[in-house]
This record gives structure tokens, sequence and C-alpha cells, in this order.
């Protein structure tokens, strides 16, 4: 707790309130404990009740969480913007950042082009992209997407198909009409982050599933079932940040463990897509809710908010009915730059030379961790997550021999510490370079591997 900043309140609102100032002011340090319940009381002179209920709504919307005997403490990644901080603190000059978990730029396609294809368009329609507010509302992907996710294997032949602004967002609408506050969802551990900040913030439960390289556990998937979770998200590839890709062998038994709970809601992920180094093992459909999201943003970049969403009938049809009710649709304009992206038989080849770099890059850089006698797992995508006792430690002294990576904590729940390292800024001569800096930092101990 920061000790100059001085809680104040006489109702639970009020407390909760000034807390979360104190951490949207950058008050309190992210990670920083919050004093005892009664302490708490003690100082405020209100009941142990009364905190205890600030404190739980914090916990609800995301701010603090409770870790057993580490107290209540304010989330690495609070819901809360704060005016002092952004989420990943800015990497000095001369640091090379390989926190961010981003492509590189440089493999990105150029969106000149289908744009102004788009704008073209839009322009020989008097001006206007679509004929008003109800045909906005209508994706102009939705048949392009059914093929191409057919061509990999995903059962949509019966599926609704929407649009959604990102893989997040789809997530987040699957989950809010579909679970209420308290209720649990089983997530991959080590696992996204946004994602772990989502369920947070929209007062769910997390429950961890370990994960391999062939993805979650089915045991860790059977006893969150058992601790009656209502969801369960699962990244079919490129899993971040441990890069796990499920096989057809662990989606086989995934889904046997799935048959025994059909009312739970399955939720695929597959956010990298053309760029993931593997191939696509869908699970579902196996329960009676089902929904599997394909994001452009990691293949075609970031502005592109565009992810398509198959599902049954019920489950798409819940998203949809919130989104019209909330933003609408996903802007047209973005839908028809995707599209002519997609039918660009040029970016297609391009897309595929980009995901054989990213190969290169984290295999180079696993098997040079390896060669120095580290732990190192990433199977797929653009991360590699090495073990590692102490990430502080780790952290601090990457950053003085000049790398920025992300530190575990933001990715776990109960799984060992780590690192993530993003490749993608890294060119191949550089990858023996960040692996004698890791080897110097991480003492030899550290060799714990998530989920094993």
């Amino acid at each position: 707790m920061a000790e100059q900043y001085q809680v104040t309140g006489s109702t639970a609102a009020e407390i909760s309130a000034s807390i979360e100032r104190g951490v949207r002011q950058g008050d309190y340090a992210w990670g920083a404990a919050l004093p005892p319940v009664r302490l708490m009381a003690g100082r405020l002179h209100v009941s142990p009740a009364t905190v205890a209920k600030a404190y739980q709504e914090l916990r609800r919307r995301g701010v603090v969480e409770t870790g057993g005997r580490r107290g209540t403490r304010v989330r690495a990644r609070p819901a809360v913007a704060s005016t002092r901080s952004a989420l990943r603190p800015p990497v000095p000059d001369g640091i090379l950042d390989l926190s961010s978990g981003e492509p590189d730029a440089c493999l990105l396609p150029r969106l000149a082009s289908p744009l102004r294809a788009v704008a073209a368009a839009s322009d020989s329609r008097d001006g206007h992209g679509v004929a008003g507010y109800a045909a906005a509302g209508l994706s102009v992907l939705a048949e392009a997407a059914r093929r191409r996710l057919a061509a990999d294997g995903v059962p949509v032949e019966r599926a609704d198909i929407t649009v959604t602004s990102g893989t997040l967002d789809a997530i987040e609408r699957l989950l809010t009409t579909h679970l209420r506050p308290g209720d649990a969802v089983a997530v991959e551990d080590p696992g996204w982050a946004n994602l772990l900040d989502l369920v947070a913030a929209l007062g769910l439960r997390a429950v961890p599933m370990a994960v391999d390289d062939e993805g979650p556990l089915p045991e860790a998937l059977t006893r969150a079932l058992a601790d009656g979770v209502s969801a369960v998200v699962i990244t079919v590839r490129a899993q971040n940040p441990v890069g796990a890709a499920v096989t057809a062998a662990r989606a086989a038994a995934l889904r046997e463990c799935l048959a025994a709970r059909p009312t739970v809601l399955l939720i695929e992920d597959d956010h990298a897509a053309e760029l993931a180094g593997a191939p696509l093992h869908a699970i579902g459909p196996v329960t009676s809710g089902w929904a599997f999201s394909r994001s452009a943003s990691k293949s075609y970049g970031p502005d592109l908010r565009v992810a398509v969403l198959a599902g049954d009938e019920a489950t798409v049809a819940r998203v949809t009915g919130r989104m019209r009710i909330g933003a609408g649709w996903v802007s047209t304009v973005l839908q028809g730059v995707l599209l002519a992206l997609w039918r660009d038989a040029s970016v297609t080849t391009a897309l595929a030379a980009a995901g054989r770099s990213y190969d290169r890059r984290r295999s180079g850089l696993i098997d040079a961790l390896r060669s120095r006698g580290l732990e190192a797992r990433g199977e797929t995508g653009m991360n590699v997550w090495v073990p590692v006792a102490d990430e502080t430690h780790a952290v601090a002294g990457l950053r003085d021999r000049g790398y920025a990576v992300a530190p575990g904590s933001l990715f776990r729940v109960g799984a060992p510490a780590g690192i993530r390292i993003t490749v993608s800024p890294l060119d191949e001569s550089g990858l023996m370079p960040l692996a004698d800096a890791v080897a110097a930092v991480v003492r030899p101990a550290d060799r714990a591997v998530p989920g094993r």
C-alpha cells in the first residue's frame, strides 16, 4: 500500500471509490497489498463488514484480487484507466521491446490499395457504403468466412456467422449473454492476459487449466468442469503466451471431456489463423453452446478490429442482439478491406511467408536457449515462454542488458513463474545475443515448466 495515500469513506461505496481513485491516479502500485479488513476498518472507524463489502466490490470489477495468504492486492492490470501509467510500462530508448506480443509491422499487408477499392465502391453508391442502418448490419464477410473456415475443417455447415470488433469483443459478448457475475470460466494457465482481465472485470471467476504443447490438459479440463464452470475458453493454436497448438488427439480428448457437460459454453479462439504455423483442429461443436472466433488483427494489422464468429444459432443470435443495442455493427469499411485482402492472392502468399519467418525466429530462439541449458516453450505463434524462479529479477536483468520482456505474472493464475519473449522484433542475427542475455539472468534451477 502507498503510505502517502489515505483511503477515505464511511460506506462500502465510498471506500471502494476511494481505493479505485488511488489506483487510477497511480498512488497504489499494481500488485500492492491492501490492508487486512480489520486493520482498514479500524483506520476508518467502520465495521469490518463494511470494508469487506468494499473489497468485494473492487474484486467484482477487476480492480483487486484475493490470493489466499497474500491477502487482497491491486491487480497487475486493474480494470481502470490510469492517468499516470499505461498497461505496459514505456520502453526506454535503446531497449529492444520484446514484450508487446505484436506482429512484425514489416510483415503486415499494406492497406492502401484495398482502402482505395472500398472507397471507390462507396462513392459509386451515392457516397454511402450501405443503403442505411439496417443494411449496414449485414456482414459482407459471412459467406467468404464460411468458405475459409470450412476449408480449415471448422464444422460450419449448419453454423451461423456474425462479425465482431475482434476476438476480445466476441468473447465479452459471449460471456455477458450467457453468464452472470459469480459464474466460473475455465481459462488456460498461463493464458491470454486480456482474457484474464476481462473475466475479472465481468465479475466472473477464473478456473485455471494447465497447458502443455498440445493445449489444455484433459485432466485439467475435467477438474474445471467438476468445479462447475459455465464456460470454457480454449486457444486452438499459437496460444499466448506458451505457443500451444491443439492436436487432433488432444481435440478428441477434450471433446470427450466436454461431452459430459453438454450445457457448458465452449469458446474457441483462433486469433493467429494464417500465421499460426500449425494445422487447425477444432474441438466443437460438442456442447449446446459453441462459438469459434477468428480475428484479423494479428495477421492483417492491429487496426483491422474484425473477427468472424461462427457458432450455433442461439449463441450467435445472442451476440448479434447485444451488438444491435450497442455498437450496432462492425464498420462495413473494415469488412470490405478485409474481404479485399482475403481475395488478393499476393497477400495470401505474403502471409504464408510471414508465418514461416515467425517459425524460424521462434524455433531458433528456443534451440539457442535449450543449448544453454534453459527450458523454453513455443510450438507455434510469435512468443516464447521461459520458466524462471524470479520474474522481477529476470525482467530487470534483461532490461539492464537491453531487452524488454513481459513478466509471466500478467498471464498466470496459478502456474509457475516465467517470462514471455515476443520474437517478432528480432532478426535471426539477434537470436544468439538474446539467448546469451537470458542465460545470464536465469539461474539454472529455474526449469519448472507450466503444465508439466
